[in-house]
């Protein structure tokens, strides 16, 4: 099959998806154009380091091109490569990290921050302060902030209690409220000068 498309769009997606069925290589090609860089963004999110991010990317595009026959068109495609991304890059964490015993809390009472500095903060602020987390604290809280799974899924997912899931999650809020009100400390002793 002769592949003429550039781009990925609504309209052609169809026709992308069957040449990746059939291996046809300018279709990976078009379908990791449109979608490498949004999926980078998942893998920098989980990732230990930017190398381990693109390695994470890698493994995620094999997978998704060696099991695109088992998407069915069922909910968003896009949506179905970025599941596929997400457990990919757990995968890696969990061949890469042991996850530390950590007593369980039920309730956490961490102070509301001020909004204010976290409005001032860019996003790429943001995804470094969570990059900064250690790989146990920044893994539950993308899961779970970033991703929407729920702790019996991450319990699950990581082979933790639910417990430890809250407990890290909270524990990661914390640090990073604590980074955002140094930040804020700093940004307020800058404009003091």
């Amino acid at each position: 099959m002769s592949l003429k498309i550039e781009h990925l769009t609504a309209e052609n997606e169809h026709l992308v998806i069957k040449g990746c069925v059939e291996g046809n290589v300018s279709a990976q090609k078009v379908l990791y154009k449109a979608l490498s860089s949004k999926m980078f963004s998942i893998c920098l999110r989980y990732a230990s380091d930017y190398h381990n991010a693109e390695d994470i990317l890698q493994d995620g595009f094999v997978k998704v091109f060696k099991n695109i026959d088992k998407y069915r068109g069922e909910g968003s495609f896009e949506g179905w490569i970025r599941k596929i991304f997400v457990n990919t890059s757990i995968e890696q964490y969990r061949k890469n990290i042991k996850m530390y015993a950590v007593s369980e809390i039920e309730d956490t009472n961490i102070a509301n921050h001020d909004s204010s500095v976290v409005d001032t903060l860019m996003t790429s602020d943001l995804i470094l302060l969570i990059q900064s987390l250690s790989p146990g604290y920044k893994t539950i809280f993308n899961m779970y902030v970033i991703d929407g799974m729920s702790h019996k899924e991450i319990a699950s997912e990581l082979g933790i209690s639910e417990g430890t899931s809250k407990s890290q999650l909270a524990r990661a809020r914390g640090v990073l409220q604590s980074k955002i009100e140094k930040a804020d400390r700093v940004s307020q002793a800058i404009k003091e000068i």
